[in-house]
């Protein structure tokens, strides 16, 4: 499709890179299909040493290649590349995505059908195009969060875009103006919860998330990058506590904490069923040596919100999806066991 750059806005694409190797080479051909043209793509590299930056940016010499001098992480990763942005619109990519030719073109089309927001694509198995990865994310009442629908075939029964929890940061668009509006992403998390944090800021101000199933992006059905060791087991518990106390008021929190205190016990015993009960402890660690600075993130959230718990709680799940890779067994016990006490909880909020 020919159309004049000029009339349309520009997008800005951000992808954070470490040690992608040639899939971030995939990646950007794949982007360069794009039946939308007016874009810039944004590489943010933090700290590879398999060389793929530079070989991307000889590729791709139209890219602009930012190097970071170590790993920040990547909620900080991708706010070094949100600050570089020239474009209206901004979309956060992983380097192991590969995407349709009309996937920016839906993105935008959904964001001016319904307003400021912040969107999502549908979500196939890059290897089984059949294969749901997610038809949006949705946020637990305890604070966990998952992608709806994984893993199950595609029949067509999720082509109605709709609000949703919160976008994925497998690929999350919305205006530079609403990224800077949030503030971005919250470094102290590093990485894992990043996406749901931001959504539910947004939320508390009145910025829905949204799925987009017009848009099509394939990723691997479990991502190259951060596989299941101690320290992601780590990340997600610290930063889903994280979120608990910034995000619910002090009235709700206080409501919940009977069921918080058993949901601590839960996810021990989860974690100590896994091998990675020391995960679980450093996460509580590192939250209680963090009080002062999670009470200031708290007023300012607090401050900056519209919606109050009430409405916002009535959108939450009572269920989780677990991964097979952290749970195989058929009874899913622990599943259970959230869901049934998140369901009693709910008579009190």
């Amino acid at each position: 499709m020919n159309e004049d750059v000029s009339e349309v806005p520009k997008i800005s694409i951000v992808i954070l890179n470490y040690n992608a190797g040639k899939l971030l080479l995939d990646c950007i051909e794949s982007i360069t299909n794009t039946d939308y043209k007016n874009y810039e793509i944004i590489i943010v590299d933090n700290a590879s040493n398999d060389n793929s930056h530079n070989e991307c940016k000889k590729k791709f010499p139209e890219i602009e290649l930012v190097e970071n001098e170590k790993n920040l992480g990547y909620c900080e990763g991708n706010n070094v590349g949100l600050r570089k942005v020239k474009g209206k619109f901004a979309v956060v990519l992983n380097p192991d995505t590969l995407v349709d030719p009309n996937w920016l073109r839906e993105l935008l089309k959904g964001y001016h059908k319904f307003g400021d927001g912040i969107y999502q694509p549908k979500f196939l198995t890059t290897d089984n195009h059949k294969i749901l990865q997610s038809t949006g994310n949705m946020i637990q009442l305890f604070g966990f969060g998952f992608s709806r629908n994984k893993g199950e075939l595609d029949e067509g029964k999720f082509n109605k875009p709709e609000v949703v929890g919160y976008a994925s940061g497998t690929c999350l668009f919305t205006s530079s103006a609403i990224f800077q509006k949030l503030g971005m992403f919250d470094s102290f998390l590093f990485a894992y919860h990043d996406d749901l944090d931001l959504c539910w800021r947004a939320a508390m101000q009145d910025i829905k998330s949204y799925y987009i199933p017009s848009s099509i992006v394939y990723h691997p059905s479990e991502g190259f990058s951060f596989k299941w060791t101690d320290f992601k087991y780590y990340l997600l518990e610290r930063n889903r506590q994280y979120c608990i106390l910034t995000h619910y008021s002090r009235e709700t929190y206080y409501k919940m904490l009977p069921a918080l205190m058993i949901v601590e016990i839960g996810v021990f015993l989860f974690y100590l069923k896994k091998g990675v009960a020391i995960s679980k402890i450093k996460a509580t660690c590192n939250i209680l040596k963090n009080l002062g600075y999670i009470n200031k993130k708290y007023k300012k959230i607090q401050s900056e919100r519209i919606i109050p718990d009430k409405k916002l709680i009535k959108t939450f799940e009572d269920e989780i999806f677990i991964p097979k890779i952290m749970d195989s067994q058929k009874n899913d016990f622990f599943g259970s066991f959230i869901k049934n006490l998140s369901s009693f909880s709910r008579r009190f909020l």
